[in-house]
């Protein structure tokens, strides 16, 4: 219904933030890891979103960029998780982080939203892994290395001992950023650990 709204941050609640826009004040969902990121009340603001649309119901949804909503969406499509139960897994991950347990099958980081449980983990897994491409998880590996606070060193040089016992690059970086998770701060361990993923 709506693509963005693009106008005054009123309030950051807990759980959702008010939008003014021509004159009228808009409750809009948004995830609440993200909300302390947004600018302080007063600013302008603009945010992609949801309409979910039930009998009872008509909620606004909304997230920073179109990647988010776009990832909502597909959320949305699976079988059992409803328009609360997403919100809550991109409150708690990031996009990369969502993409790279997804296409690695990792149901225990999937599981660390609130209301996320194995089964809804496993059927997500199931139902996206192959619609999302290993590139997609692999566009935010960057900013999840500086997240967990890695050294490139380490990570590059796992990834190039992996490569050099005949794995394909892109599944190394996928099994070397989930090692990375694991608090292992060095090269041996690293390898140790992301071998694991690799089968």
């Amino acid at each position: 219904m709506y693509a963005y709204f693009k106008g005054q941050l009123v309030a950051k609640k807990t759980d959702r933030i008010v939008i003014e826009t021509g004159g009228i004040g808009y409750n809009v969902f948004y995830p609440v890891g993200r909300i302390a990121m947004l600018p302080p009340a007063g600013s302008e603001v603009q945010v992609y979103t949801y309409t979910s649309v039930r009998e009872d119901a008509l909620q606004l949804y909304g997230f920073a960029s179109e990647d988010e909503l776009e990832l909502y969406k597909q959320l949305l499509a699976v079988s059992g998780i409803g328009p609360k139960v997403a919100l809550s897994l991109l409150s708690t991950l990031t996009p990369g982080e969502i993409r790279v347990a997804i296409i690695s099958g990792d149901v225990k980081t999937l599981c660390k939203a609130p209301g996320f449980g194995k089964k809804n983990a496993e059927r997500l897994i199931v139902d996206l892994k192959s619609k999302i491409s290993t590139e997609d998880a692999i566009g935010f590996v960057p900013q999840a290395q500086e997240d967990a606070g890695m050294e490139d060193g380490v990570m590059a040089e796992t990834v190039q001992a992996l490569t050099a016992l005949g794995y394909p690059v892109k599944d190394a970086r996928v099994a070397v950023m989930k090692a990375s998770k694991e608090g292992v701060t060095d090269t041996e361990s690293m390898l140790k650990v992301a071998l694991r993923y690799m089968m």
